[in-house]
């Protein structure tokens, strides 16, 4: 979302806060060990890592719902919703609100994922109370004035727009489309042109009050803050929610057929191509082998064989890259890239190709020893701040995958056998592909733009 003056203004005023957190966690590995489990007087549990380093608080937490409790005639509610928390609360209206936040340099953001409503907050130690304070309200008194409503609508819906002529965007979503069909993770999470203007406030009210509980709330806090304080701080902000949340149940999505390859025709210079297919679950004992041979076929480095194959030999495009994602109802596969409009189909044959190698003879043990390697060496420079160390020990619980994980990963790691990695490979890669293009037809990528 575009982000309003008042927005940057709060999150500029944050920015000092930064620097020192680098400090926070001088190793990784050790802070690991001191990860203790939470639970206040009100019940409200965490996963709290303390450390004095830096006068600084980190906090992430999430509730089940996100944009998949988004009804689907409107969606976008969840993102709207997460959009809007922080514009005003209580007896606070949106300019008082932010304020207060700007004031203490206290920075407090929310977002909507397909399975989350996820908020995040970082302060000085010394505004704990107030930071704590004002996310209560935000939580349980948020006011859905007209005024900061409008002003959001019209910043999500002049993304919306933008979206339905950039071919990245378009891409993504025929993508999501066609691999879920009519189930709610194939809908937009942010909303589109036509469900934007029709959510009102009490669409808003209605979803807060479905999704905000305390039975699906998962915690991480890291920072200066010792576990007592912590609890009393928890039952603040958290306390007041209701016991149990009212959500709508989501069935696990069935993946469209395979293989199968769309088309979508706009008048832009390069053409955006998604693909992808059905994975693992996170809980799979097989996760982990599948997460190196991903490393490997395309998993963001220079060193990844579509990297090498797409771009390096063949020069077709700038980038090309794959994740895996795993969701509460299904897993996937997915990866993009963006050519010519003459190199398209060139561009989905080789990576189509080099994605059925991966399934027909797996990775070499070269190719496994130097994954297992990087993926160990990279994992604790992933956590080298107060509040990257809170993203993912948030993610272990939403995973869960136990309070000792870190501690735990590099065995993992270390156990993937060649032999797995092989049958994985073959069970993932060898199954066909979900591929969307989105560019000028071949015939007119010769011809200037139209004006």
């Amino acid at each position: 979302m575009t982000v309003t003056r008042r927005r940057l203004l709060k999150l500029t005023a944050a920015l000092p806060l930064a620097a020192p957190a680098l400090s926070l966690l001088s190793t990784s590995a050790s802070a690991a060990a001191r990860i203790q489990r939470v639970v206040s007087k009100g019940g409200i549990e965490a996963w709290l890592v303390q450390d004095a380093t830096v006068p600084l608080i980190a906090m992430e937490y999430a509730f089940a719902g996100g944009s998949s409790q988004d009804t689907a005639d409107k969606p976008g509610t969840g993102s709207f919703t997460a959009n809007t928390l922080d514009e005003g609360a209580a007896d606070l209206d949106s300019k008082a609100f932010h304020e207060r936040l700007e004031r203490r340099a206290i920075e407090m953001t929310f977002s909507a994922t397909r399975d989350y409503l996820r908020g995040s907050m970082k302060m000085l130690k010394e505004h704990r109370d107030e930071g704590f304070g004002l996310l209560k309200l935000a939580l349980t008194s948020a006011r859905f004035d007209s005024e900061p409503l409008e002003r959001v609508r019209a910043q999500m819906i002049s993304n919306a727009r933008r979206e339905t002529t950039n071919p990245v965007s378009v891409a993504g979503r025929k993508f999501w489309e066609q691999a879920y069909g009519t189930h709610p993770y194939a809908r937009a999470p942010n909303g589109t042109v036509e469900s934007l203007p029709v959510i009102q406030a009490a669409d808003l009210k209605d979803y807060a009050q479905r999704v905000l509980a305390k039975d699906t709330l998962k915690v991480a806090v890291v920072g200066d803050v010792d576990a007592e304080t912590a609890g009393k701080l928890l039952d603040t902000a958290f306390g007041s929610l209701p016991a149990k949340a009212n959500l709508t149940p989501v069935p696990d999505a069935v993946f469209g057929k395979l293989p199968q390859h769309s088309f979508t025709v706009l008048d832009v210079p390069q053409t955006s191509i998604n693909f992808g297919a059905p994975a693992i679950a996170r809980n799979d004992p097989d996760f982990m082998a599948a997460y190196i041979v991903n490393h490997i076929l395309g998993g963001g480095t220079l060193s990844t064989r579509l990297y090498r194959e797409v771009r390096e030999k063949r020069g077709l495009v700038y980038s090309v890259s794959e994740s895996l994602i795993w969701m509460k109802h299904s897993s996937i596969f997915a990866g993009s890239t963006a050519t010519r409009a003459d190199k398209a189909t060139e561009t989905l044959q080789t990576i189509t190709a080099e994605l059925q190698r991966m399934g027909n003879d797996g990775p070499t043990q070269q190719e496994l020893d130097e994954a297992k390697s990087y993926l160990k060496g990279s994992q604790m420079l992933a956590l080298d701040t107060s509040p990257k160390f809170a993203t993912a020990l948030l993610q272990y619980q939403l995973d869960n995958l136990g309070i000792d994980y870190i501690e735990k990963r590099n065995g993992i790691v270390d156990a993937v056998t060649l032999d797995a990695a092989k049958r994985v490979a073959h069970r993932i890669w060898g199954q066909g592909l979900l591929s969307v293009s989105v560019g000028r037809a071949v015939q007119a990528s010769a011809q200037p733009a139209a004006k």
